[in-house]
């Protein structure tokens, strides 16, 4: 009889254990879940306070003022959402075709002994700092297009009807282009691994069967690795977003911190990001200050809305996929 309780004590003892232990994980993953949620809140919570007195006096037309003028201590945030949004869409329009080309090569075209050491050197991109990007842009980017580039743009296309006013401009080297461009270098690699990674997820049954009925390379791509991969490749194409819109010091160095509205790539430009940076340790006021802050919080809920327009297209496309 002795023999028969003491394993179902045991048994019955170790449930207890693992039911502990498996509250105790649950408690303590929901306080991670917590943590995130509450450094959120308290970080945009923190910048509404601090950018209260710019709120009140210009209201919610701060977000379209195009003024900027320390010494009458009248400030807008128009002309630094522009420059943001336009860098970011710059950098997206060129980063996202040579992303989707680098993935598509290590994965389907390069051969098996070239594959890891482009994909270590895509790995080493991402890694170098972003200080280290606007010093090459602005030692070595700004110079060359501003010689050899810019003058070409804007004697062929500045006078084309339409689209002339975006390329012409004094070929100073400094402008929006050239931060989209270099925006676009920076996030190439985290957009390509994205891709990469989730690429190779694809079955290699279904590729080899679209193989064997006669498709080529290319059809394989577009019918079967991109239907199969495509939420989180725009998943991956809204991380970079996330990261063009936020970045700072690569920026500062090459959009010229032109407090202007300009349609021209070429000319100098500002950003969120740039002007809190090139202005934080000059604000001598109160409400100069508070402007800086009111902007880092328009620029929380401009990344917030972007993801969220992110959120909403995956769900979309999860439904879709459901169907």
């Amino acid at each position: 009889m002795n023999a028969t309780t003491l394993p179902a004590t045991g048994a019955g003892t170790r449930d207890i254990v693992d039911a502990r232990a498996d509250r105790g994980f649950r408690w303590l993953v929901t306080g991670a879940g917590v943590v995130v949620l509450v450094s959120l809140a308290a970080a945009a919570l923190s910048m509404l306070w601090g950018g209260r007195a710019a709120f009140q006096k210009f209201g919610i037309a701060f977000l379209w003022r195009d003024e900027w003028n320390p010494v009458l201590q009248e400030f807008g945030a128009l002309v630094p959402i522009y420059g943001t949004l336009v860098t970011a869409l710059i950098a997206m329009l060129i980063a996202v075709p040579i992303s989707f080309g680098i993935a598509m090569f290590l994965t389907e075209i390069a051969p098996k002994w070239l594959r890891g050491p482009v994909g270590a050197a895509i790995e080493l991109l991402a890694g170098i700092p972003s200080i280290i990007y606007g010093m090459w842009g602005l030692f070595v980017l700004v110079p060359f297009l501003a010689e050899y580039v810019y003058p070409w743009v804007d004697e062929n296309l500045g006078e084309i009807p339409f689209i002339g006013m975006f390329f012409s401009g004094p070929p100073l080297g400094l402008g929006m282009g050239t931060a989209g461009l270099v925006l676009a270098i920076m996030v190439i690699p985290f957009i390509s691994s994205v891709m990469r990674e989730v690429f190779l997820t694809v079955p290699t049954r279904l590729k080899e069967s679209a193989y064997a009925l006669g498709s080529t390379t290319t059809e394989v791509v577009w019918d079967v690795v991109l239907p199969y991969t495509r939420s989180a490749v725009i998943g991956g194409i809204f991380l970079g977003l996330g990261r063009a819109l936020g970045e700072t010091m690569a920026v500062t160095f090459v959009l010229g911190n032109a407090h202007r509205l300009t349609a021209s790539l070429l000319e100098p430009g500002n950003s969120i990001a740039a002007t809190i940076a090139n202005e934080f340790t000059e604000a001598d006021s109160p409400m100069y200050l508070s402007s800086l802050i009111a902007l880092g919080f328009v620029l929380f809920l401009v990344t917030f809305v972007v993801l969220t327009i992110a959120r909403l297209m995956l769900r979309q496309l999860a439904k879709k996929e459901g169907n």
